[in-house]
């Protein structure tokens, strides 16, 4: 992506800001449970096992799995606390990521310090006790700092996990150096992710080196070692912290939501300049699954973000029925007013429906036109779909309506999956209606004769705090019924696949002229 890197040592500041605060919380909390738990632990036997059984277990859950599910339980809670004293806290960002980061980092705090302190020899402790000491000062005085090293390298390993862990905090909303890796991967952006992952490398070994510095610092009882160690490590989660220090003090932001691909950063990126233009400052959570997005809107957690009606009406209003594109969308925008205060302020000009699509050779060579033919073939086939649609009412009611039953079904990232149908390991895909890729790689969308897949209208969605905000309303409103789907899927194909690949930023200014957007 041509120029793609200087947009992105722009946000560096940002990016690794928020990644170094966000692991230092956690590897700090981490260490304040674990610690203590560890004294627990080494004392008795009963509580060692359960303990150390419960950190292991948590480690086997999958880390992206266990950052999401903080997300509703979160959300539960602030709704709980807010009808019972009126307040409610953020669920989406920061909290979930530190939750789940801080479970992440026991496992080995844990171990290692259990580990230490019964490697204590028995004979020291008894001869603490001869002259006189107390188990608390037996403990401070000498347990711990003949365990300290052992536990030292507990937090080393700890904190290594916690950094790479944390670029998985994206999806649930929170700014952190893996922004860099998912869009990256979705755009085909590979500068991106190589940056990306060196970024979160070198953050990696230079923490470790620092608290190397401090265990070997206690191992050898050298003071300056311990010292200097932690001196650098302060002073560079001060130095990282500096600019969202600075950020806070500036007027509130505008929230836009962005989900996980490249319309969607395209479509963000034109509201935040809207708002830009209009004097507003803009802050961007992309990489948003389509369940967070709503909820986070609802919310007000986000102030806007583009949905499609088809997905609102299957997942979050939970219909099965297909009525009219028209009667769809008046349906859609009274219900989600009047049962969350979602505005759907308009649709944009275009659909992005979900269609099954399939390698023009493929499809004539089975004589595939419709999915009512692929349905006679399916048993022989491959599907490829992206990560969510195999859990969506759409997939639920195409089975209902076709019979299909594939060979294999496969998840894949939206761009390796059209890479998959590129390369044969995929005979037919989970497709976008209004993405580029459809024609660069010459794919045949399969006509649904049964309309089992509801219109997918694109709609600018409005949070209910915001709703009689005259700035975004006003920022907004030039966007609706403007963007035709040939102009949609020129932009996407811009971020996507072209020879000039663009940054979503400026697919979205040549977006904005192409439709002399003001």
């Amino acid at each position: 992506m041509s120029g793609a890197l200087g947009p992105a040592i722009d946000l560096l500041p940002q990016y690794l800001g928020w990644h170094v605060v966000l692991s230092a919380s956690a590897l700090a909390l981490g260490c304040a449970i674990s610690l203590p738990l560890a004294v627990w632990a080494a004392r008795s036997p009963r509580v060692r096992w359960p303990v150390l059984t419960l950190a292991g277990l948590i480690q086997t859950v999958p880390s992206l799995a266990l950052l999401a599910l903080f997300y509703p339980l979160l959300v539960g809670l602030s709704a709980l606390t807010r009808s019972l004293v009126g307040i409610g806290f953020p669920a989406l960002g920061f909290l979930p990521a530190l939750l789940a980061l801080t479970l992440y980092s026991m496992l080995p705090i844990l171990r290692t310090a259990t580990a230490g302190l019964l490697g204590v020899d028995p004979a020291i402790t008894e001869a603490a006790r001869g002259v006189g000491m107390t188990e608390r000062e037996a403990l401070w005085q000498v347990q711990a700092p003949l365990a300290a090293p052992v536990a030292m390298a507990g937090v080393r390993t700890a904190a290594v996990w916690t950094i790479g862990t944390a670029t998985l905090a994206t999806p649930v909303g929170q700014t952190c150096l893996g922004d860099y890796i998912f869009s990256g991967l979705q755009t085909e952006a590979w500068g991106l992710v190589l940056f990306g992952c060196a970024a979160a490398a070198a953050l990696a070994l230079a923490t470790d080196q620092l608290l190397g510095l401090i265990e070997h610092g206690l191992a050898r009882r050298d003071r300056r070692r311990v010292l200097v160690g932690s001196a650098g490590l302060i002073s560079g989660i001060a130095l990282a912290a500096l600019p969202l220090i600075g950020a806070a003090g500036r007027p509130p932001a505008y929230v836009i939501g962005a989900k996980n691909f490249s319309e969607q950063y395209i479509l963000a990126a034109m509201i935040s300049d809207q708002l830009e233009a209009r004097g507003a400052r803009v802050v961007r959570r992309n990489d948003l699954g389509s369940a967070i997005a709503y909820r986070a809107l609802a919310a007000g957690e986000i102030d806007a973000y583009v949905d499609y009606s088809g997905t609102l009406w299957t997942t979050v209003l939970q219909r099965t029925d297909t009525p009219p594109r028209r009667v769809l969308l008046r349906a859609l925008t009274s219900a989600l007013k009047a049962r969350d205060g979602v505005t759907v302020l308009g649709a944009l000009g275009f659909e992005n429906a979900y269609a099954l699509a399939m390698p023009r050779k493929t499809a004539e060579r089975l004589h595939v036109r419709t999915i009512a033919d692929l349905a006679v073939h399916a048993p022989e086939l491959t599907l490829g779909s992206d990560l969510e649609f195999l859990s969506r009412p759409e997939w639920r009611a195409l089975k209902a309506a076709y019979g299909l039953n594939f060979r294999t079904e496969k998840r894949y990232q939206p761009t390796f999956m059209y890479r998959a149908a590129a390369a044969g390991e995929a005979d037919v895909i989970s497709a976008f209606s209004s993405d580029g890729r459809i024609a660069a790689d010459d794919l045949v969308v399969l006509a649904d004769p049964k309309q089992a897949i509801p219109p997918y209208d694109a709609v600018l969605l409005v949070s209910p705090r915001r709703a009689h905000d005259a700035r975004l309303i006003a920022a907004l409103t030039p966007l609706v019924g403007r963007i035709p789907v040939e102009r949609m899927r020129k932009a996407n194909l811009s971020v996507d696949r072209d020879r000039d690949k663009r940054t979503p930023e400026a697919a979205a200014r040549a977006l904005a002229a192409a439709i002399d957007l003001k």
